[in-house]
Order: C-alpha cells, then structure tokens, then sequence
C-alpha cells in the first residue's frame, strides 16, 4: 500500500503498509511482518446548534377586503387572438367561453376558471401573443 522510512534513535527503519483492516493494520518492518493496532485520536464533533425562532400565533381573525383579487387569464401558448367573446363590464360564469385563438395550427377556447366580471381585456382579434401573456383581467 504505502511505505515509509522511520529513523528512530538513530535507527532507519523501513516500513509497508500491507493492510489496514478496522483499527488493525498489517505492516512490513525491515522484512518482519506485524499486525499491529491504530489508536486513532478521538475529536470532537463540532455540530452546529439549531436554534429555530419563536413562531407567533396565528391571526384568529382574518381581514376580508371587498372585491377581492383581480384575476389574470394568461395566453397558454404564443398564438394568435382569432376572436375576442367579451367586453369590460360583462359578467362571466365558470367555463364561459372568453376568446378563440390560433395555436400551432389548431383553435384553442380559452374559458373563465370562475365567476365573475371583466374589468379589462388587452387583446384584440389578428394579435399576436406569446405563451403567458396576460388577455383579460378579471374579479
């Protein structure tokens, strides 16, 4: 495996390590085989302490605001608006149909997700869009 020269009180030494096996170690001193034992130093292990902050209590009390949130359909592929089925101020129902666009080659029907008005739409018929482009805004 390994050898080494060890001069000890004026003696040179000349040393194999054939093999190590656990904390045994088999070793070649000047042609005469040993097995000798490894005491290994022991340190300690240095793990850094976790120290996690203190969670507050959850609000037992949620605000609600009115109107909430306004909601975003976004292009799902880059294509082209073919027609635009709604106008600002229209009320919509879940799976509605909003707008028919041209995507690779094929009419895709973009639906409302919910319920709700439309405060504005971005996009006219022959525009481009690209994938994730935001069409209409909606409650």
């Amino acid at each position: 495996m390994k050898n080494y020269k060890f001069t000890i009180s004026g003696n040179t030494y000349e040393v194999e390590i054939l093999e190590i096996e656990g904390d045994v170690a088999k070793i070649e001193v000047n042609g005469t085989i040993y097995h000798v034992e490894i005491h290994r130093e022991v340190k300690p292990v240095k793990t850094p302490t976790l120290v996690r902050p203190v969670l507050r209590e959850p609000q037992k009390h949620i605000e609600k605001k009115e109107g909430g949130p306004k909601l975003e359909i976004k292009a799902p592929l880059p294509g082209i608006i073919m027609d635009v089925r709604v106008r600002p101020g229209d009320k919509v129902t879940k799976g509605q149909k909003l707008i028919m666009m041209e995507a690779m080659k094929m009419e895709n029907e973009i639906k409302a997700e919910n319920d709700g008005e439309i405060i504005f739409v971005k996009v006219s018929p022959g525009q481009s869009v690209l994938q994730d482009e935001v069409l209409i805004e909606m409650n």
